[in-house]
């Protein structure tokens, strides 16, 4: 076996592009020139090559020796198997909360998304929305639930900022509703109801981002 590696400086530079790509700073399709990201961080090209095999391994960027690195541009196929996977996700996480959930974990889900009230913009309201789900996740009490949605979350995050790229009209005000709504559907306990609820709340990005890709 190799040594144990600790925690090094790739990851840190990985932590501050993905910081940058959920900020908007680079847009998806934007080219990442390692030479250029080496030196704005001040480090060697090693580094920042090695944290772009990370997001790439993320689904956040997507590297073509020809075309260099850029921020993943999600395809229809994309959006489509994204859509699918959370949605069988999300169903198992729904049936659990509703069978195993308490009372305490459902006020607890009412704070995660209260806080979305307080957003300032779309990316921090992008934000506030994977954190609820991160809650959704973290709720259902399923170790292995929780990772499977840790492998797409990244491109979770990447496909909303892909949402409010095409459209950010009643963004602001429609999303707190629409997870309080998420939050009384489970606290119902119905799960047929919550099920559909959900369904409904992820359709609502996917319809407006496939209806910027139909010809007009």
């Amino acid at each position: 076996m190799s040594p144990a590696r600790r925690r090094g400086l790739a990851e840190e530079v990985a932590d501050q592009i993905r910081e940058a790509i959920f900020n908007g700073a680079y847009a998806p399709g934007a080219q990442l020139r390692e030479v250029e990201l080496s030196g704005v961080m001040d480090v060697s090209r090693g580094p920042v090559r090695e944290a772009l095999r990370i997001l790439e391994r993320e689904g956040l960027v997507r590297c073509a020796w020809h075309r260099g690195t850029v921020v993943t541009t999600l395809s229809s196929e994309d959006v489509a198997e994204l859509e699918s996977l959370r949605g069988a996700l999300e169903r198992l996480a729904v049936e659990r909360i509703i069978a195993h959930a308490s009372e305490e974990d459902f006020v607890s889900l009412e704070k995660v998304a209260g806080l979305m009230e307080r957003a300032r913009d779309e990316h921090e309201m992008v934000r506030l929305d994977i954190g609820f789900h991160d809650a959704v996740f973290a709720t259902a009490g399923h170790q292995r639930l929780a990772e499977a949605w840790e492998a797409i979350r990244c491109q979770v995050h990447l496909f909303l900022l892909t949402r409010i790229g095409h459209s950010t009209e009643g963004y602001l005000t429609r999303v707190p509703e629409e997870h309080r709504e998420l939050v009384a559907a489970l606290r119902s306990r119905d799960v047929q109801g919550a099920l559909d609820l959900f369904a409904a709340h992820r359709r609502v990005a996917v319809d407006v981002v496939s209806a910027e890709r139909v010809p007009g």
